[in-house]
C-alpha cells in the first residue's frame, strides 16, 4: 500500500533523505496512525537502522535526549530558514520488564518488522518507508509497513488490540493500561472498543499502574481529560477500577458535560468529594504530581461549585478585574459542567467594557493615611482594599471620585473587620 506523502515539510524531508542516504529511514508512531485514518499529525517520529552516534554525526546540531534508548532530537533548517525537529530512534530489540515500566535492557536491531512487533498496539505497530529523493519531489509518497495487516484493519474496525498476547503486554509496562484508554477516543467518530483479551489483561494487572511514576501517569490522564469524548473514557476506566489505584478514596462523577480543558474536567469528575478545595487539591496534587498552577485552579474550581453566579454589573466587573482570561474560561466551563445556567452572566459579560482606570487601586495606602490620619495597620488596610472594591464596581475613573467615597460611611467607627476587598464572588 503506497501513502502519499505530499504534505511533508520542507524539513522533514530533507531529515528522510539525509538519513536515507546514510542507513535506512521510516516514518513511525502516531504519524502513521492518522495518517492512515485520515487525520492530520504534527508530531513526525521516525525509525532507523543508524546509532545514535551516526545519527548526530549526520545531524551536528542534534541533542541527544535518550542516548540509552536510542533516541536523537534531530534539529535542521530548511532552505528558507524554517526551523525543524523531530526525534529519530535507532531500531530496538527490547529485553525483560522485570521493572513493569522500562525493558531491562535495549539493543539496537537493523529490522523494522522486529521493532514494531514490540510496540504497544496494533493500530501503533505501522511504519511508512519513503521514497528516495523526496526533496523537491512533487509527488512523493512511501510503502505502508503493517504486520499481518492488522493495524489497517484495526483502525478500520474501530478496534484496539495489543501486538502479541494482550496479557502479556500490558504485564510489561503498566503505563499502557492508560495509555490504551487515550487511543479509545475517535473524536466526532465516539470511540475504539477495547478487543475481549486487551479489556482482560487491563483488569487483571491493575496493580502494575503502581510500578508507574506518577507523573508519567498523569501526563497520559491529561490528554484522556482532552479527548473529545473524555467522559465516555472516563466511564470505561471507572468500570475497569483504574480510578480506584490511581485516585484512591475520590468519588468519580462522569454525569457532566465536558470541557476542552483538562483542569476543568479533573474538577468535574471529583466535584463529589466534601473536603473544600485546598484540601481536595493537595490530595489529588500528591496523587498525581500536578504542578503547582494546576492544583491551585482544581482547588479554585472546587471551591465554586456552590458559588452561584450574579448577573449584576457589581458582581461582573468584580470578576472580570480579578479573573484572568484562563480563568474566567475555566470557571463558566465548569459551572456548564455543573448544570449551572451562565447565560445571564455571560451575556453581562460580553457587555461589560474594560474599567476606566484599570483594576490597579487609584488610592494607595499613604493617600489614604494623610486624608483620614489613620496610622498603618489593619484599619488602614482594609479600608483602602474597600475603596478599591468600590472603585471596581462602580467603574470609578479619578482619585477624587475614590476620595469622595470616604464620606459615605463611618469608616472610623465601624468594624473594620467587615468590609470587603475586592475579590469575586
Amino acid at each position: 500500500m503506497d501513502v502519499d506523502l505530499g504534505d511533508l515539510c520542507e524539513g522533514a524531508r530533507i531529515v528522510l533523505d539525509r538519513l536515507g542516504e546514510e542507513g535506512d529511514v521510516w516514518i513511525v508512531g502516531g504519524w502513521v496512525r492518522d495518517r492512515i485514518a485520515g487525520k492530520d499529525s504534527e508530531d513526525l517520529d521516525l525509525a532507523t537502522n543508524l546509532i545514535p552516534s551516526e545519527v548526530k554525526s549526520a545531524f551536528p546540531k542534534s541533542i541527544m535526549v535518550g542516548e540509552e534508548f536510542g533516541t536523537v532530537l534531530v534539529r535542521v533548517r530548511d532552505s528558507k530558514g524554517r526551523d525543524f525537529q523531530c526525534e529519530v530512534t535507532t531500531l530496538r530489540k527490547d529485553g525483560g520488564y522485570s521493572d513493569g515500566r522500562r525493558p531491562d535492557k535495549v539493543t539496537f536491531g537493523n529490522d523494522i518488522a522486529e521493532d514494531l512487533a514490540r510496540r504497544d498496539f496494533t493500530i501503533n505497530a505501522m511504519a511508512i518507508e519513503p521514497m528516495k529523493g523526496l526533496v523537491g519531489e512533487e509527488c512523493p509518497s512511501g510503502k505502508l509497513i503493517d504486520l499481518g495487516g492488522r493495524g489497517v484493519k484495526d483502525l478500520e474496525s474501530g478496534l484496539l488490540r495489543t501486538v502479541g498476547q494482550a496479557e502479556e503486554r500490558i504485564g510489561e509496562d503498566g503505563l499502557r493500561i492508560v495509555r490504551a484508554f487515550r487511543f479509545l477516543d475517535l473524536g466526532e467518530g465516539g470511540l475504539r472498543e477495547f478487543n475481549p483479551e486487551l479489556s482482560a489483561a487491563i483488569s487483571s494487572n491493575l496493580s502494575m499502574l503502581s510500578k508507574v511514576s506518577k507523573e508519567r501517569i498523569w501526563n497520559e490522564l491529561q490528554k484522556v481529560l482532552s479527548c473529545s469524548n473524555s467522559m465516555r473514557i472516563v466511564e470505561s476506566m471507572v468500570e475497569h477500577g483504574i480510578f480506584e489505584e490511581i485516585l484512591p478514596g475520590i468519588s468519580i462523577n462522569t454525569n457532566t458535560e465536558p470541557s476542552d480543558d483538562y483542569i476543568v474536567n479533573l474538577a468535574l469528575i471529583c466535584r463529589d468529594e466534601v473536603s473544600d478545595g485546598a484540601e481536595m487539591s493537595d490530595r489529588i496534587a500528591s496523587l498525581l504530581r500536578l504542578s503547582r498552577k494546576e492544583s491551585s485552579a482544581l482547588s479554585d474550581l472546587h471551591e465554586c461549585r456552590k458559588i452561584a453566579l450574579d448577573p449584576s454589573v457589581e458582581s461582573v466587573r468584580r470578576f472580570s478585574a480579578t479573573m484572568s482570561d484562563t480563568q474566567k474560561s475555566q470557571i463558566l466551563d465548569y459551572k456548564r459542567g455543573l448544570g449551572a445556567d451562565t447565560e445571564d452572566f455571560e451575556s453581562e459579560l460580553e457587555k461589560n467594557s474594560d474599567l476606566k482606570a484599570g483594576s490597579e487601586p487609584l488610592v494607595d495606602g499613604s493617600r489614604i493615611s494623610e486624608i483620614t490620619g489613620l496610622e498603618g495597620g489593619k484599619r488602614l488596610g482594609r479600608l483602602k482594599d474597600w475603596l478599591h472594591r468600590i472603585q471596581v464596581e462602580r467603574d470609578l475613573a479619578s482619585e477624587e471620585e475614590v476620595v469622595e467615597l470616604l464620606a459615605e460611611f463611618d469608616w472610623k467607627n465601624s468594624d473594620f473587620e467587615e468590609w470587603q476587598g475586592l475579590s469575586w464572588p
